[in-house]
């Protein structure tokens, strides 16, 4: 490695008093990116990581090889609308996928391709919604990663933009109305009319008739509720419901409520609740059938399948359809009643520790007529189903070798056949793997469920030391995890995975409290000031790794992003003698400052508040840029971040960073700390070759400083 100083950094004397503590901030001087102390600090880590990275032997190697496993490409499920498909299709040598339809007579066309939008590959496609008669398109696209997408509307018989654009739509779904006219969406105020620190939030539901201003649109929902709320929109199947959901930021929680259309004008929907004020997630949706269908975890933290009457949608007017499982949740379902079918029905899909099921259920009782055999322990995703009603559903699945596929499921007979691959699965070059389901317990005794992949090579991809070799002996191993907003970690097709695999290592990703791989009750003992449960987890996980022989114990590395990101900065400081190394991308690490920045204050929800006293204690107990310590040994760490990033500030992995350089008892040539920083990409979705080049700095990172040896340590 070469001779690495790290730059001056300037520790500030700066103490706030919060509720009568004394929090020390002594590098808030690099929360301003556009100062010129912050921008020469950040030139100065550039230059530091640039140099440090072209010691990390194997990087090439792995960027080829992690290309190679993109080049699968991938299919995405087709959305029908009578005989016409859309879907979405990334072809092996394409930076981003395109938006394409099909229709019998006429073959295939492209309708959004990003490819074209922007040959640099910034341009995302966000969103894309046909109307319900298939000739009209809502879509959204954003640039430079910045997730703020503009809306516009196409012909998809010409290909002719006849609406549009419309800014303010981030996260915006779109509800058509019957006849492609009009529909309801979800819009930012203007930034006229809210403080400049504001403008992410105060959203609005309104009603827009195509190719009229959208400063005429009229706002049908939203006045007077808080201004961090998010709304959701959707006409049911019958074409005459409207239903509207409501949730403070990112919580689990929502108020619902659902309108006859056909009961007074349009601007003006009579809402009827389904529930208001109760802390459980209902989503209601009308079936083509009339009634009203609730997906809910209220009373039922493992979801339930409720139905009910649209003219009187209380709970206490719901009867359970699908009843929850004690082990298993409920995850999406879809509704089949086409005249083909002598007996309509519902097929569900579930995750059971994380690994996917399906099932098939008659729609009038719920009595299981079948368990669906899938093509692998895998996951399932994307239930689609034909508006006007049919006998057939498509939907995703993949597992850690089979890239994404669609399958359809025929309700007639139950037979399940593979509808489409992804464009470059047969030319791919897969490693042997084999994986497993192992279970750690945490510290307050609960079981904490990992997939581990390892090689299944026999004595071929050693570790640096020989130790790593075939069976079950020790290697060089990756701990991933992510732990909060409901969000599963469940078995998927992993360019990243696999190439590690290949060099020699093992990987796991950890479901951990604060997901939902064991429900509602599994995430909220994540949350909030249950939240150092997840770290506990994280650390009974690798404790178990090394001590089942899995990992070697001066080999073992940390990575996750974003929330992710947080569990690496508190894993990272609780635990130093732990890890060789950690990964942290795009994290949280100030947790007293974060609702200031970025879309912060979704979260509070989830992580608590600074502004109360009881949660800044919460948040200090494990807050990762507070509790770093003067001469500690710290793994050698590596921060990745992007400055587009409009959810997750890069400000903190700037502090947080800093705070590490300084503290470290490690020399830098031996366990250093380093930022990696890239420019016009966002938080999210990605081109594959910007996605390849991550990827290749992160494991030639965590190979160089967990000894991983064999092929990742030559290059070609």
């Amino acid at each position: 490695m070469p001779d690495l100083r790290y730059p001056l950094a300037e520790r500030q004397d700066l103490v706030d008093e919060l509720h009568g503590r004394r929090v020390a901030d002594p590098y808030r001087w690099l929360e301003d990116a556009g100062a010129a102390r912050t921008k020469e600090w950040s030139a100065a880590q550039d230059a530091l990581f640039a140099a440090a990275a072209r010691g990390f032997t194997g990087q090439e190697r792995f960027a080829a090889d992690i290309r190679a496993l993109l080049s699968a490409g991938y299919t995405g499920p087709p959305v029908w609308r009578g005989e016409r498909s859309f879907f979405v299709r990334r072809a092996p040598d394409a930076e981003h996928g395109v938006l394409v339809t099909a229709a019998p007579g006429e073959g295939e066309r492209v309708l959004v391709d990003p490819n074209a939008l922007d040959p640099a590959g910034t341009t995302t496609l966000d969103y894309w919604r046909p109307d319900r008669e298939g000739r009209l398109l809502a879509y959204q696209v954003s640039e430079g990663g910045d997730e703020e997408p503009l809306l516009r509307v196409m012909d998809v018989a010409t290909g002719a933009v006849v609406d549009g654009p419309i800014d303010r739509c981030r996260y915006s779904p779109v509800a058509w109305l019957p006849g492609g006219e009009a529909f309801y969406y979800v819009r930012r105020l203007p930034p006229e009319q809210v403080p400049e620190d504001e403008r992410q939030y105060h959203r609005r539901v309104y009603l827009h008739r195509v190719g009229a201003p959208a400063e005429s649109d009229t706002a049908v929902f939203g006045e007077g509720r808080g201004m961090t709320e998010y709304f959701g929109v959707a006409v049911g199947r019958d074409g005459h419901h409207l239903v509207l959901t409501a949730s403070e930021g990112t919580s689990a929680s929502n108020d619902a409520w659902i309108a006859d259309l056909r009961d007074g004008p349009l601007e003006e929907p009579r809402l009827r609740p389904v529930q208001v004020g109760v802390d459980a997630e209902a989503s209601p949706h009308v079936g083509r059938d009339g009634r009203l269908y609730l997906f809910t975890d209220r009373d039922s933290p493992r979801g339930r399948l409720c139905v009910g009457d649209p003219a009187d949608p209380g709970a206490e007017n719901w009867r359970t359809l699908i009843g929850p499982d004690p082990e298993a949740v409920l995850d999406d379902y879809a509704l089949l009643d086409g005249p083909e079918l002598e007996r309509p029905q519902v097929v569900a899909s579930w995750r059971r520790h994380a690994i996917s099921e399906v099932t098939r259920h008659d729609l009038a009782t719920g009595e299981l007529l079948e368990t669906v055999r899938l093509p692998g322990l895998g996951s399932v995703g994307g239930l689609m189903d034909r508006p006007e009603g049919g006998h057939e559903v498509w939907f995703t699945y993949t597992d850690h070798t089979t890239p994404v596929e669609v399958h359809r499921l025929d309700a007639r007979t139950g037979r399940l056949e593979r509808w489409a691959s992804a464009p470059g699965a047969d030319g791919l070059d897969l490693p042997p793997v084999r994986t497993e389901q192992q279970v750690a317990v945490s510290r307050d005794g609960t079981p904490v469920r990992m997939l581990v992949i390892r090689p299944d090579d026999g004595d071929e991809g050693a570790g640096g030391d020989g130790a790593a070799g075939g069976g079950d002996r020790p290697r060089p191993t990756v701990l991933y995890g992510y732990g909060g907003f409901s969000i599963s970690m469940t078995p998927g097709y992993s360019a990243t995975i696999l190439a590690w695999v290949r060099a020699g290592g093992a990987y796991a990703v950890a479901n951990l409290r604060g997901g939902l791989e064991e429900g509602e009750e599994w995430h909220r003992a994540g949350m909030l000031g249950s939240k150092q449960n997840v770290f506990d987890d994280c650390v009974a996980a690798a404790e178990h790794l090394v001590s089942s022989g899995t990992a070697r114990a001066d080999g073992l590395a940390v990575m996750g992003g974003s929330n992710g990101g947080l569990l690496v900065g508190a894993a990272l400081t609780q635990r130093p003698d732990l890890f060789a190394a950690a990964v942290s991308s795009a994290p949280l690490l100030d947790m007293v400052r974060y609702e200031r920045f970025g879309l912060g204050r979704l979260w509070s929800v989830e992580y608590g508040s600074a502004d109360v006293p009881e949660e800044l204690e919460w948040l200090l107990a494990y807050s990762p840029y507070h509790r770093v310590r003067e001469g500690v040994r710290y793994p050698a760490t590596l921060f990745t971040v992007f400055d587009n990033d409009t959810r997750v500030d890069p400000l903190h992995a700037r502090k947080m960073c800093a705070a590490l350089q300084h503290a470290t008892a490690a020399p830098p040539e031996e366990r250093p700390v380093l930022i990696r920083r890239e420019a016009q990409v966002g938080h999210s979705a990605r081109s594959v070759s910007r996605s390849v080049a991550l990827s290749a700095h992160q494991l030639a990172f965590l190979a160089r400083y967990t000894g991983l040896g064999g092929d990742a340590s030559t290059e070609e």
